[in-house]
């Protein structure tokens, strides 16, 4: 039993081991440019954790890491891959900011909690639909979520360019697709003098949220119970289709609400560069690592978000100081991604080993005992 329990505790540093392997990859990668590692992450880990303001920043880009890991963490107990992050990201922000702008006349928190709804309900729906086309067409998954990505950009950048441009970019003739600022009585509320603000506090909320659904409640029981085995499921009484579309539904549902807490919270206004990442950040495919990383448990989830979010914040400092070119810090952003999600697969690989090992191990004692008898 105590060997046991020290191959779990093995198995779950694996993902720490990945990432710090990746750091060491990344280490390699900047000495061969000519420039001191050690300075390059002193200046990552300055710009992530040195100040006040740092650590604000640090958590405001951790914030729709954590809605989009909740989502997947979700979605993968299910059984299901969601990729949609990007486009639920951005349907939930643009419904949020839609509302904003049609009732600007509305009490302040009146307006905040409506539009925060309307952005949550926005996402579930583009969730729901890729869960739909799944449950009753077999539809990929991975398929649907992407190309209803490339729809929800699309949609965006034409309300960006027309519909919904800001009157002052058309009155100047400028045209930048951006939304006019929002009213500042749908700010969320600030937490300390910086960026930080109420958002934060409600995705640790919704993390703890998903965790009492996931394991103490008889839907989440259903809906991990789906994951693990489809055909036992069935053969239980669980209507498949129905818990499946369920956690798509609830996956796009917390998606969609980041996506308006970050422009309610952060950016204050709609904009685009012509894709998803130029308002998102491609927080849609990190938030996918940070699940992966937090092992696709959503408390585990905040922890390995705000790790993410440090990097992402510290990598702007360490460019600046180091002058190291953008395109390394991507190679190491993608160094994380394939040495996080290779961990994965080795760890779940490793606890299949060790369930193998067990049952053999628990049958051959069965098997002498009853030949003794």
């Amino acid at each position: 039993m105590k060997y046991k329990r020290v191959r779990e505790i093995l198995t779950g540093l694996i993902p720490i081991a990945a990432f710090l392997l990746a750091l060491l990859m990344g280490t390699m990668m900047i000495a061969i440019l000519g420039i001191n590692p050690w300075v390059a992450y002193q200046a990552l880990y300055n710009g992530a954790f040195g100040s006040i303001n740092a650590i604000a920043d640090t958590i405001v880009k951790a914030t729709p890491l954590l809605f989009v890991g909740l989502g997947i963490c979700i979605a993968f107990r299910a059984g299901v891959l969601n990729i949609g992050g990007e486009g639920q990201l951005v349907v939930g922000a643009l419904s949020a900011t839609i509302i904003c702008l049609t009732f600007p006349d509305l009490a302040g928190w009146i307006l905040i909690i409506i539009a925060l709804l309307v952005g949550l309900l926005s996402g579930a729906i583009w969730g729901g639909i890729a869960g739909f086309l799944k449950a009753y067409f077999n539809v990929n998954e991975i398929l649907s979520t992407i190309m209803l990505n490339y729809i929800a950009v699309y949609g965006m950048n034409y309300l960006l360019r027309g519909p919904i441009m800001d009157p002052l970019q058309v009155k100047l003739g400028s045209f930048i697709p951006q939304t006019a600022r929002l009213s500042q009585v749908v700010d969320l509320p600030r937490l300390i003098p910086t960026r930080l603000n109420l958002g934060t506090i409600i995705a640790i909320f919704f993390a703890i949220l998903v965790y009492i659904f996931l394991w103490r409640t008889t839907i989440g029981f259903r809906i991990r119970m789906i994951g693990q085995n489809i055909p036992a499921s069935r053969a239980s009484g669980i209507n498949v289709p129905k818990y499946m579309i369920l956690a798509f539904f609830l996956s796009g549902a917390l998606v969609g609400l980041g996506g308006a807490i970050e422009v309610l919270g952060v950016h204050h206004r709609m904009f685009t560069d012509g894709s998803a990442s130029g308002f998102t950040g491609s927080a849609g495919f990190n938030g996918i690592v940070a699940a992966l990383f937090g092992q696709l448990h959503p408390l585990g989830t905040i922890p390995a978000s705000l790790l993410l979010g440090a990097l992402l914040t510290g990598a702007n400092k360490m460019q600046r100081v180091v002058q190291i070119p953008s395109a390394l810090i991507g190679a190491l952003n993608g160094l994380i991604v394939l040495f996080v999600v290779g961990s994965e697969y080795l760890r779940h690989s490793q606890a299949r080993r060790v369930e193998l090992i067990t049952e053999v191990g628990y049958n051959s004692k069965h098997k002498s005992k009853k030949e003794n008898e």
